[in-house]
């Protein structure tokens, strides 16, 4: 009990200093970039790449897989762990330490959030393209959208840094366990997820990721939304 009372202290000491640094400035743009909407064009832009190097059955079978990711990841964390755990918010009323966190626009988010499902949902996603697709130009970008999003809560005062790590840990598991079963499943057959390892002049998807149409695409988008809301606050 002792460990475990001295890493709830060390969570709670990160996520006061954490969420200690902020300015009118970012408390618009973290609130922003924490939103659903964001989410909306970097799906438009994967959903692109996938239509564009894979054959249809194929593509849609990969945005199936990654549908599917983040419903596991968001409904494992969100209706089983959370109700067990029953971990305050640090933005809840009810939790002592909620009068010493930073709050925007009066944001607290449910009551509980342990883990966090938008580390969850967010890591998993990255996860999941990097093992579709294994471009690291790609894959390093979705880490970092990832790790802003991540950050974005505990400035935002609703989530501890360690909701954010075991949601992390769960959005990659989840990604590792629908990838995985993917590939079992389709193995060998007219559904099998081209790598590029095993492409042939038979399928549409290209025999290397250097060769990847597109594959910046959402890249472009995902910096395109930050620019615009970077822009946001100045106004």
């Amino acid at each position: 009990m002792e460990f475990i009372d001295w890493l709830a202290q060390l969570d709670e000491s990160l996520l006061l200093w954490l969420n200690g640094i902020h300015s009118p400035y970012f408390d618009t743009f973290m609130y922003l970039f924490s939103g659903k909407l964001v989410w909306i064009p970097m799906y438009a832009a994967i959903l692109y790449v996938l239509l564009v190097n894979f054959k249809l059955r194929t593509a849609l079978l990969c945005l199936l897989s990654i549908g599917l990711v983040i419903v596991i990841a968001d409904q494992v964390g969100a209706s089983l762990i959370r109700p067990m755990v029953e971990r305050l918010r640090p933005s809840n009323l009810d939790n002592p330490i909620s009068e010493l966190v930073h709050i925007v626009n009066g944001v607290r988010g449910g009551r509980y959030g342990f883990p966090s499902c938008h580390a969850a949902n967010t890591v998993g996603l990255a996860v999941i393209v990097h093992l579709i697709f294994r471009h690291r130009g790609l894959s390093a970008f979705m880490a970092i959208w990832a790790i802003v999003t991540c950050y974005s809560r505990i400035y935002l005062g609703v989530h501890y840094p360690g909701d954010i790590i075991v949601g992390s840990i769960l959005g990659a598991l989840s990604a590792w366990f629908v990838y995985t079963l993917l590939m079992r499943l389709t193995r060998n057959t007219r559904y099998a997820i081209p790598t590029p390892n095993s492409c042939t002049s038979a399928t549409k998807p290209i025999a290397t990721t250097h060769s990847l149409r597109h594959i910046y695409a959402p890249v472009a988008v995902g910096l395109a939304t930050i620019l615009a809301f970077a822009f946001v606050p100045l106004f």
